[in-house]
């Protein structure tokens, strides 16, 4: 099979695919034959070793300390399932999946085996029906993290919430399910990206590049920056401070992102009901991951960026 291989640390260029063995299912796990995968953050960090110095030392130890452990980066899938193990109950041959991999990594590749229990090497569920594979891999990466997000953020109807980095995979999920659960949601993005937030829902937009930017913000119940806790700013700053008496922060990457098929399923059912639709700005093949990874170091996209894996069978 085919498969986008990592043997160093480094830019993107150091991305290759290759000719590598197809895994076989063991007892406890499906084979799925993947469609679409993404290009995250996560793969971005990892790729790169571009960790927090805090970071560096433990999570080298963990990916590999020259070079990374496991050679098939991507986090993210979506796909059929090609065959089963013996022992699988929940998935069957022919089902659309989609998914996130976790520490097993490996979703840069044709195909890919997964266990259909969750733990921290991924969580698996059905697509949703009505959104392409390209779309699924937006809503299992963005969604299952900013529906976490939200959930933390205990949202009632009527509340003011406060999306800083509205524009990413995460802060296009986070507008729609907040609006969901009843919130009035302001957005916090660039210039070129007012309109398209405002078209997600969002009742408020703020400007961040705007010199008055600051005196738009208000007094939140729930604050959630989306754009990570390493991107910095005397708006960002003042936005974490601008809480009601019982208000909450949180960032996206406040502790590590459950892996829970329960979620992907909530998210499929909030997708077809027409409550959530994921944002894909760009798609590139197989063969062009180098771009993908180029386009997304760049920080300008808006929603997710999924790679599409072409199959001659």
């Amino acid at each position: 099979m085919k498969a986008v291989v990592c043997t160093k640390y480094g830019p993107p260029e150091v991305l290759r695919l290759e000719e590598v063995n197809k895994p076989s299912p063991q007892h406890d796990e499906v084979c799925i034959k993947i469609y679409a995968t993404a290009v995250t953050a996560s793969d971005i960090y990892i790729r790169g070793s571009q960790l927090p110095l805090r970071f560096w030392l433990p999570m080298r130890l963990f990916l590999g300390l020259t070079k990374p452990r496991k050679s098939i980066l991507g986090m993210v899938l979506a796909g059929e399932i090609e065959s089963i193990g013996k022992d699988i109950k929940r998935f069957k041959p022919g089902d659309q999946v989609y998914g996130v991999t976790g520490f097993g990594l490996g979703a840069y590749a044709q195909y890919k085996c997964m266990r259909e229990t969750d733990s921290m090497h991924g969580c698996l569920s059905l697509k949703p029906e009505n959104i392409s594979y390209e779309e699924a891999t937006s809503a299992a990466y963005g969604g299952l993290l900013a529906l976490q997000r939200i959930e933390e953020g205990n949202i009632k109807p009527g509340h003011q919430v406060l999306i800083f980095g509205a524009s990413g995979t995460s802060g296009t999920a986070a507008v729609q399910l907040a609006k969901y659960y009843g919130a009035e949601v302001t957005g916090v993005c660039s210039t070129r990206n007012l309109e398209f937030i405002h078209a997600l829902g969002a009742d408020k937009m703020i400007d961040y590049a705007q010199d008055d930017a600051v005196n738009l913000v208000e007094r939140y119940d729930f604050v959630l920056d989306a754009a990570g806790r390493y991107k910095t700013s005397k708006l960002k700053e003042i936005c974490k401070k601008s809480l009601k008496p019982k208000g909450k922060y949180i960032s996206i990457d406040d502790g590590k992102l459950e892996l829970n098929s329960e979620r992907l399923a909530k998210i499929k059912a909030l997708i077809q009901a027409g409550h959530f639709k994921p944002v894909v700005d760009a798609i590139y093949p197989m063969d062009r991951i180098v771009e993908a990874h180029e386009y997304v170091e760049r920080g300008r996209k808006r929603g997710g960026v999924a790679v599409f894996i072409e199959h001659s069978d």
